[in-house]
């Protein structure tokens, strides 16, 4: 059992004790007939069963019990006193039938009905509603009543969960409110349709509408549980039974924005049998068909047994994501898993190379700079290869400074004829951005030869550097060439440039990896940056290095809107609005190169006329 926190154990004692003390100080415990005593228990029945027997609701399995409905019912029916007897003989029952449930929740849940139901009660009656039957002047007070149950409900559910899982308020209060609402409103229809039942028949009333929602609940599971069963077959390959591919990265999307959330650990593998053709080609399709399915239940046996998820990603192609594991621990894992497909026979495989079962892997880890999954599978893809280039049988870990990373990809000589082509649209709209896009290149050349990078980083800068502004080709010419400040129209309309920018870039596969550089070179450090107001090492490195580069050249040559900066001037703003609007690690090294480039930081007209000709 998970102990509870301090500040939980004393709030389900504070709401128990003031929801027993309030039932009990609101109920008259009147003298009841035979006849009450036995609607009463027949409602508590009806309530109990019920609650065995929910109504199960696509997507997610959640349930809508009729226990409000019945409640609220009786409460509009007969009023208070009774409406409290039937919660209390429906939760001593339900304590007996249900003992696995620990003894505080019994008492927790008493409690919440208690202050609902009073609270709900009060409501109605003081908007004018009258108990008794239904009126058709009692819509405004059953809709306040019914409000009232839910607000209850929401904020004492929602503090718990504040309390117990550490999460903020809004975040507590949109995921109850959304999972819930719909439930309430079909409480109250429902609640009403009871009310109109025992209005007329009162035993009769209440059999039948037991009868409807058991019989609801019956067809909504069986409707839930094909649902499932489509939704499964939806989600997984047909042959090896696995999560297939696009349903595996759903859940990578979801799970490596959970891991950059919490700063916790996520790692991707991608592999790849090895010489998998050639046993195609020696043993025909069926064998290989066997195969796959061979190892994959073995890869499935030893995931579970961690808790990850895998996936027959294409082909002979597996994935596996591990939440909560770093590079190191994920390539202890498949290394042993790769003994063991060594050591495991399959029918077949003593004609390999290797003479048994043999994969390769790439091993990638999340990090919060990581810019999509795409640029994950990308990194593990290239691992992957980079194992297979090595000699086969391998476990490889993504290293951004490996050479490997190079080989798979566009290069630079290609690449930037691609990017020129792109960027030439510009001569005849804006030669503007035109030469601020080669200068900016330029830029990024001379310093991406000072800084760290890998080969395959420091491509990636260059192209990004050259198309970064790509976007701008959507914005009206006269917005792109106004003399003086922008509108405040005119303004949210060029920083769209940068999604509209993405969206060109992403027709061309071959140009993918610059989409972190041309969406987010408008992020700033202190996440004030648009579009989505990323902050410091979330941004990813590509996009921060760019950012000192593109506005260093936007602040030293002319533009319509803004008076142009000498070198030195520019050179006080990277210093002032280093940490602000710039990662610091990379303000100094720019602000050196811009000196070793022009050694009196005094800039002419020619002088950057030069520099956007190098």
């Amino acid at each position: 059992m998970r102990i509870l926190k301090t500040s939980t154990t004393t709030y389900l004692f504070l709401v128990s004790t003031i929801g027993i003390i309030i039932s009990f100080a609101f109920n008259t415990f009147p003298q009841h007939s035979l006849s009450e005593w036995l609607t009463i228990f027949a409602l508590a029945g009806s309530i109990l069963l019920l609650n065995h027997y929910p109504i199960l609701l696509p997507p997610k399995g959640n349930s809508l019990s009729m226990d409000s409905s019945i409640f609220l019912a009786c409460l509009f029916l007969f009023g208070l006193n009774i409406t409290l007897y039937v919660l209390l003989i429906n939760a001593i029952l339900f304590s007996f039938t249900q003992r696995n449930i620990i003894w505080w929740k019994h008492v927790f849940n008493f409690a919440i009905y208690s202050l609902m139901i009073i609270l709900a009660y009060y409501a109605f009656i003081f908007t004018g509603g009258k108990t008794g039957g239904i009126h058709i002047q009692n819509i405004i007070p059953y809709l306040i009543s019914l409000s009232t149950y839910f607000v209850i409900n929401v904020i004492l559910i929602g503090i718990y969960f504040i309390l117990a899982a550490s999460e903020s308020l809004m975040d507590v209060l949109k995921g109850i409110i959304k999972e819930t609402i719909a439930t309430y409103i079909s409480t109250l229809m429902l609640s009403l349709v009871l009310v109109i039942l025992m209005n007329a028949e009162k035993t009769l009333g209440l059999f039948l509408f037991t009868c409807i929602s058991f019989l609801l609940s019956l067809a909504f599971k069986q409707h839930f549980h094909l649902f499932k069963e489509i939704s499964e077959k939806a989600n997984k390959d047909f042959l090896t039974g696995l999560n297939n591919h696009g349903y595996f990265k759903e859940l990578l999307e979801k799970e490596v924005a959970a891991a950059k959330d919490s700063e916790r650990p996520l790692s991707l593998v991608l592999l790849d049998i090895d010489d998998f053709k050639k046993y195609n080609d020696l043993y025909g399709h069926i064998q290989g068909d066997h195969l796959l399915q061979e190892f994959g239940a073995l890869l499935k046996s030893e995931a579970e047994r961690k808790n990850f998820t895998v996936a027959r990603y294409g082909g002979e192609e597996f994935s596996i994501f591990m939440p909560n594991t770093n590079r190191k621990t994920a390539y202890s894992f498949m290394n042993e898993l790769r003994k063991k497909a060594n050591n495991t026979y399959y029918k077949g495989v003593e004609g390999l190379p290797y003479g048994c079962m043999s994969f390769s892997a790439g091993i990638a880890e999340c990090e919060k700079e990581t810019y999509s999954i795409s640029e994950l599978l990308n990194k593990a893809d290239q691992a992957m290869y980079a194992a297979k280039d090595q000699g086969k049988n391998l476990v490889q870990i993504y290293n951004e400074h490996s050479e490997y990373t190079v080989g798979r990809s566009l290069s630079l000589e290609k690449g930037l004829d691609e990017a020129e082509q792109q960027l030439k649209i510009f001569l005849s709209k804006d030669v503007y951005t035109y030469r601020h896009s080669k200068r900016v290149y330029q830029y990024a050349v001379d310093f991406s030869r000072m800084l760290n990078l890998s080969e395959h980083e420091r491509k990636t800068l260059i192209l990004g550097a050259l198309i970064h502004d790509i976007g701008k080709i959507e914005i009206p010419r006269d917005i792109l060439n106004k003399k003086g400040k922008l509108e405040p129209h005119e303004w949210e309309m060029m920083k769209k440039h940068v999604t509209w920018g993405k969206e060109i870039i992403s027709t061309n596969k071959k140009l993918e990896e610059l989409i972190p550089l041309v969406e987010l070179h408008h992020e700033r450090y202190d996440g004030n940056g648009y579009p989505y107001g990323l902050k410091g090492k979330s941004i990813p490195k590509l996009a921060r290095i760019l950012c000192v580069i593109d506005s260093f050249d936007a602040m030293t040559t002319e533009r319509p809107y803004q008076k142009t900066k000498t070198f030195k001037e520019a050179i006080v703003e990277l210093r002032a609005c280093a940490g602000k609007q710039f990662d610091p690690q990379f303000v100094g090294p720019f602000i050196t190169m811009i000196k070793q480039l022009d050694n009196t930081c005094e800039e002419s007209e020619e002088k950057v006329l030069s520099y956007a000709n190098k």
